[in-house]
Formats: structure tokens, C-alpha cells, sequence
């Protein structure tokens, strides 16, 4: 059966990956900075590696240890809310290393293999942020648009390789950590002059009118690396496909 490499898989959507795949007779390899082997299904198709994506050193080792990959996603990533003016540029740079340099380091560390063979899919999970306009959270929007602006053009070139590039594009899921994966709590980024703008946001964050299930996000991936077709964009989740709509259609 084809493998599957997952960045990210100790929880939320990677973890929902992951089960997805084992499901589906899949091998998968779950990578994760600090492996734990309570929340995957024990099973001999499953295998669960140590990756820090932004460490060259832990990539080397982990792409070695996995052999030939069929499907990459690059699901790894961290938020940050808040007001673009209060966020420290050290902590910026932390959300790129991920959300950014981490996604184009795993291309580069598969693209040979994949490119050898003539055969391979990439997805790569950016978020619904990318498809309309978000405030405060002006930083994570730009890493997760960059990744799309790279995939797009990595489309061309690996297409000459028969090798896919798609992007997956979940909504706001309340049940990941987003913004608490990191060590910055989110009302430490609104000071005094942002308070009255940010209320109403952060409001909406609490009660949204539709969400993106963990579940969306993993049957996404799923269609995506399975997509023959020259599609690349896969929204994931009914808020996500709304949003899409409207960019695509108006309204």
C-alpha cells in the first residue's frame, strides 16, 4: 500500500489525518517533535518518527528513516492572534520557520525521491485565512499565503515530473489550539488602543456562525492526495467552502 508522511500528527488535524489514512489501509508515517504513541490505533501499517521541521538535522534524519514516501502533508504549524503592531518580530519568525521555511524544507528534503520515481503528491495545509480577509492575524495570514503563492508555482515545475502539489485550506476548528500552541497568550497581543476593535473579533471567534470539523480536514487531505486532476485548492470544512465561494463568485 502507498505511505504516507505527516508532519504534525500528535494532535488536531494531523492526528485526524492519521487515523484517516490507517483506516483507509494506508501506511502512514506520523512524525511529531516529541512522539507519543497513545492517541494513533497501534497498528504494523503505522509508524512514528521524531520531526522538528524547522531543525535541517531532525528532516535529515527523519527522511531517512522513512525510505520512500508516497504522500507528503505538511500539516505542522503554529498561530498567532493579535494586533499586528503588539506582535514581537522573534515570535513572527517562530510562525514562518513553521508555517513556511518548515513546509518548503520537507519539499526539498522528498521532492528527489518523488522526482526520481516520476511519482509523489505534496499537500500542503495553509487555512481559510488565505481566502478572505482576516484581522488580527496579519502574520500567520502572510506565512500561510506564502505557502500558496509556493505551491502554485511548485505545481508547474514538479508537473514536469508527474510529481502533484495541492493546497488544503481548513476553516476556524474551536476544538485545535491554534493560538495556544505557542507560549503568547493571544489578549497579551491587543493593547489598550486595539481593545475596542478587538472585542467583537475575538466575540466572533467564540460563537462562529460555521466551523471546520477535524474530521473535514482529514477527508480533504485525503481527496487531495488522491486527485489526479489539475486541481490544487481544497477548502476544508463548511465555513471554509463558504468562504471560497464568495471569493470565487461574490457575495
Amino acid at each position: 500500500m502507498p505511505t504516507v508522511l505527516i508532519t504534525g500528527a500528535s494532535s488536531g488535524y494531523g492526528l485526524e489525518t492519521a487515523r484517516h489514512f490507517l483506516a483507509k489501509g494506508w501506511n502512514v508515517i506520523a512524525t511529531m517533535r516529541n512522539p507519543r504513541t497513545d492517541t494513533l490505533p497501534r497498528s504494523e501499517a503505522l509508524r512514528i518518527l521524531p520531526l522538528d521541521v524547522t531543525d535541517p538535522g531532525s528532516i535529515a534524519a527523519c527522511v531517512e528513516v522513512a525510505g520512500s514516501v508516497d504522500v507528503l502533508v505538511n500539516n505542522a504549524g503554529i498561530g498567532v492572534v493579535g494586533a499586528f503592531e503588539a506582535t514581537p518580530m522573534d515570535h513572527i519568525r517562530k510562525v514562518f520557520d513553521t508555517n513556511t521555511f518548515g513546509v518548503m524544507a520537507m519539499c526539498q528534503a522528498l521532492i528527489p525521491q518523488m522526482r526520481e520515481r516520476r511519482s509523489g503528491v505534496i499537500v500542503n495545509v495553509t487555512s481559510s485565512v488565505t481566502l478572505s480577509d482576516m484581522p488580527l492575524a496579519a502574520a500567520y495570514k502572510a506565512s500561510k499565503q506564502a505557502i500558496e503563492g509556493f505551491s502554485e508555482s511548485l505545481v508547474h515545475e514538479l508537473g514536469y515530473f508527474d510529481v502533484r502539489v495541492k493546497l488544503v485550506e481548513p476553516g476556524y476548528a474551536p476544538t485545535t489550539r491554534f493560538a495556544q500552541n505557542t507560549s503568547i497568550n493571544p489578549l497579551d497581543l491587543i493593547p489598550a488602543p486595539y481593545e475596542a476593535f478587538a472585542a467583537p473579533i475575538f466575540e466572533a471567534f467564540a460563537t462562529p456562525q460555521m466551523t471546520t470539523k477535524e474530521r473535514d480536514v482529514a477527508e480533504a487531505i485525503w481527496v487531495a492526495a488522491n486527485d489526479a486532476s489539475g486541481r490544487i485548492h481544497f477548502p476544508a470544512g463548511e465555513d471554509a467552502v463558504d468562504l471560497a465561494r464568495r471569493r470565487t463568485f461574490g457575495g
